[in-house]
């Protein structure tokens, strides 16, 4: 059985910022934070790593800034103050940055498929290197 989230790459705690309600469209339809960031043509998932990371109170002034901008949701355009301080409380906290190698392979940044398959290159030249230089000696 897989891992969980070996296919989802995204950063499962801002799933419950991310798909909060943010209000209704002119069609009546529910509009999730998710959703009206893709509606002004932004990736949510890095808008919501960044506000997760930039403390609470500029979490809040983005937030607000950005659901004005959504004209589609008729409510945003008078209470969208108050539906940023609704939704940053959702946002997890800020991770502090890997203080070493450890940590870094436990929150996941060194074993991403770029990092391992760069190891493995440098340890096949590393191998064709010390193989080369053995087999020129032989002769």
């Amino acid at each position: 059985m897989p891992a969980p989230g070996i296919l989802n790459f995204h950063d499962p705690a801002l799933e419950r910022f991310l798909f909060a309600s943010v209000g209704e469209d002119r069609n009546g339809s529910s509009v999730t934070v998710l959703s009206a960031l893709a509606r002004l043509d932004l990736d949510p998932w890095d808008v919501a790593a960044e506000l997760a990371s930039s403390g609470r109170e500029a979490a809040v002034s983005r937030l607000r800034t950005l659901l004005s901008r959504c004209k589609d949701v008729p409510a945003l355009a008078t209470e969208n103050g108050k539906v940023a301080r609704t939704l940053a409380p959702l946002l997890p906290p800020a991770a502090p940055a890997a203080t070493s190698v450890g940590d870094a392979v436990h929150k996941g940044i060194a074993s991403s498929p770029g990092t391992i398959l760069s190891v493995a290159v440098v340890i096949l030249f590393l191998i064709q290197v010390i193989l080369s230089g053995t087999w020129e000696t032989a002769e």
